[in-house]
């Protein structure tokens, strides 16, 4: 799972200014969806309904979690990784969490910190626990900072812990960062950077930026070395490309786009090495990939790193409308690959499919029974994934921004934007009022550029008492 990737940023979707060789041999050697989904246009959303197959405007708290958040995923709670568990699978999760750790009221940085991923079906986790412009910026590893020296205990807080302490607002301290905020990060400084929160303590445990793509992939290889001999399940969750964008020396200056474009040339050499690992294991013919992305695209997020007066001629959202934050096209239509050499034949797909799908689709996969109340919205797509003849993706699909008070239902190639409880957000893509709706024909304009809402009312009406039925049902799996 890529962060921040859009539909256009990838050669094997048409861009041009970027090349992305070990994604795009994915894609040539299995399926390539044109419609494939995150459950929603930001990061903590996607994440909790990729594990619980649950749309996420329905479980409270799941916007994009502060640096702060215990677990938002309940210990009890049915998970991708707890079904692949009782399947037989070992289960391992390395890199971005970003779904909160520990108990209430906060997070015992210090100590052990549960619940966590191993008591929602993960046998083991290397984690960034939050995001990289979120403090604190250290490693996790099952229930423990990593490298942390108890001499030097870690404090995290909402508010700045003395007078003295650095921040990146501070017009001295701005101008010695090398990587310059443009809004909102410029709480505590690190590496150089300003992040959101304030932390303290933990030296010997902190992380450089450039280095975390590389610790991933070392990772990664390193655990799945000792699971070679069994079936394993592991969610490889880049940080790539969330800001702030500070790939490895190496990568710099890989391409023309600046450190975002490099960032993505990052991503794909991690795509890269974990194929490596596969084939010198042996492991091809038994191994399925998936590649996808939390949300779509955004340039400047919080940090002024070149992404916008470096752009060119580049599309991140494709010919799509909007991106990161927005329920447009290019906030949740993102890059899609399913690979399996031997099982699932090279092509192109225009099968709807969601990343909310793949719990209930591997349970079925594994011959696993789901009980009635897990995976209330994840529904069966496993032949569209392989790429089975006459399989059938999603029908319809409910998408939202980071928070369930806007909402986006696609029925077929109809899809509908309701701003009912909206109002207008510094920095998002839309400016919609409350009561705002929008209607688009996806079939004859992909792009969302030709509201329907008033030249057909009755359509209208019908999408809205649907996507008022889904939000008050409660599921749209049948049990």
């Amino acid at each position: 799972m890529a962060d921040d990737l859009g539909y256009g940023d990838l050669s094997c979707y048409g861009a041009t200014e970027v090349f992305t060789p070990n994604i795009d041999r994915l894609a040539k050697n299995g399926l390539r969806f044109t419609q494939g989904y995150c459950s929603a246009s930001t990061c903590t959303p996607t994440r909790f309904s990729f594990l619980t197959g649950k749309y996420a405007f329905r479980q409270p708290g799941a916007g994009i979690a502060p640096p702060n958040a215990t677990a938002l995923v309940k210990p009890g709670t049915e998970t991708i990784a707890s079904v692949l568990k009782k399947a037989g699978y070992s289960t391992g999760v390395i890199g971005k969490w970003h779904l909160g750790l520990g108990a209430e009221p906060a997070p015992d940085w210090n100590n052990a910190i549960k619940p966590g991923p191993l008591e929602i079906g993960f046998d083991y986790c290397f984690l960034l626990p939050t995001t990289n412009d979120r403090v604190p910026s250290v490693y996790v590893e099952n229930h423990h900072v990593l490298n942390l020296d108890p001499k030097d205990p870690l404090w995290v807080g909402r508010t700045k812990p003395s007078p003295d302490h650095p921040v990146g607002k501070d017009p001295e301290v701005r101008k010695s960062l090398k990587m310059n905020w443009s809004h909102g990060h410029n709480q505590t400084v690190h590496n150089g950077i300003g992040r959101i929160g304030f932390y303290t303590g933990g030296e010997s445990a902190r992380w450089r930026d450039e280095d975390l793509a590389d610790q991933w992939v070392k990772q990664s290889n390193k655990w799945i070395e000792k699971q070679k001999d069994n079936p394993f399940f592991l969610f490889f969750s880049s940080h790539d490309i969330h800001v702030p964008r500070m790939p490895h020396e190496r990568f710099q200056g890989k391409t023309t786009l600046g450190y975002r474009g490099d960032a993505i040339v990052q991503l794909d050499w991690c795509v890269g090495e974990l194929q490596k690992t596969i084939e010198r294991l042996g492991l091809t013919e038994d191994t399925m990939f998936i590649f996808c992305s939390d949300n779509g695209p955004v340039l400047d997020d919080g940090y002024q790193d070149g992404a916008i007066t470096k752009l060119g001629k580049h599309k991140p959202s494709g010919n799509y409308r909007g991106g990161k934050y927005s329920i447009y096209e290019g906030g949740t239509r993102t890059p899609f690959i399913t690979t399996w050499p031997g099982t699932i034949q090279p092509g192109l797909s225009t099968e709807m499919v969601c990343t909310i799908d793949l719990a209930t689709s591997v349970a079925k996969m594994t011959g696993q029974k789901i009980s009635d109340s897990a995976f209330p919205d994840s529904l069966n797509v496993a032949d569209a994934l392989l790429g089975k003849e006459n399989a059938k993706g999603r029908d319809h699909l409910l998408q939202q921004p980071n928070r369930g008070t806007t909402l986006a239902l696609r029925i077929g190639d109809w899809k509908v934007l309701s701003y009912a409880n909206a109002k207008p957000q510094k920095h998002l893509t839309y400016q919609k009022a409350a009561g705002k709706y929008e209607l688009y024909d996806l079939a004859n304009d992909p792009a969302e550029k030709n509201n329907l809402a008033k030249q057909k009312p009755e359509r209208l009406k019908r999408m809205l008492e649907r996507l008022e039925k889904i939000k008050t049902d409660g599921r749209t799996r049948e049990p």
